[in-house]
């Protein structure tokens, strides 16, 4: 049986502890063993390499060295790296490394919540993407500064909202990418404001997809 480690907490205007239920509930229906915790002191207690998939969903906060270091060591020998909006996109504003490991960051989300936009599927014959349509988002909107490297499978256009950034012209902001980090497979998708834009189908079938993809 796939072990896979979710860490939740940071900012609770994303409701960590309801978004990390509702992942470890996908990937025990995927046959995962399963382990929630709320302290990243985990991070240094456990071993890390035995986990086959580990989910953040901790958003802003600081980590300390080790945790981070331990962590960042996990996927390069091979555990996946799995997750969503900020609780992966936007965790630990100050470590740059562990923005290069994801392979971007969360940096504003013009018009705040309730912006509808669309989602594009960028390559539908993708496993992650396979059988999947465009959809309709009514949440935030983010945009990310993001790493080239990064293999993008869905994107949403800017601008929607008014702002500054407007006179850039229109510009499709990856809204799930994947990326290698060592042997370990790196998954991000920018969706899941809040427990009950995880809950959308589209949205849980993509977390499928991608947690089962990621994990080693």
């Amino acid at each position: 049986m796939k072990k896979a480690l979710i860490f939740q907490g940071g900012w609770q205007g994303h409701e960590p502890e309801e978004v990390a239920e509702i992942l470890s509930g996908i990937l025990q229906e995927e046959g995962f063993d399963v382990k929630v915790t709320d302290t990243l002191a985990t991070l240094v207690e456990d071993d890390l390499t035995a986990y086959d998939l580990i989910v953040p969903n901790w958003t802003q906060g600081t980590i300390e060295k080790e945790a981070l270091q331990k962590l960042m060591k996990a996927v390069e020998e091979g555990t996946g790296l799995a997750g969503l909006h900020g609780g992966m996109g936007d965790s630990f504003r100050w470590e740059t490394d562990y923005q290069f490991m994801v392979g971007g960051q969360w940096v504003a989300h013009p018009g705040n919540d309730g912006i509808t936009y669309n989602v594009h599927i960028s390559d539908s014959d993708h496993p992650l993407t396979e059988g999947m349509s465009d959809f309709t988002v009514v949440s935030e909107q983010y945009y990310m500064h993001v790493d080239p490297v990064v293999k993008v499978h869905a994107t949403t256009r800017f601008p929607v909202a008014d702002g500054p950034y407007k006179s850039n012209g229109e510009v499709d902001m990856p809204v799930i990418w994947t990326k290698m980090w060592g042997k370990g497979k790196v998954y991000y998708n920018s969706l899941g404001h809040v427990a009950e834009i995880v809950r959308m189908p589209e949205v849980m079938e993509l977390m499928r997809k991608g947690m089962t993809w990621a994990s080693r």
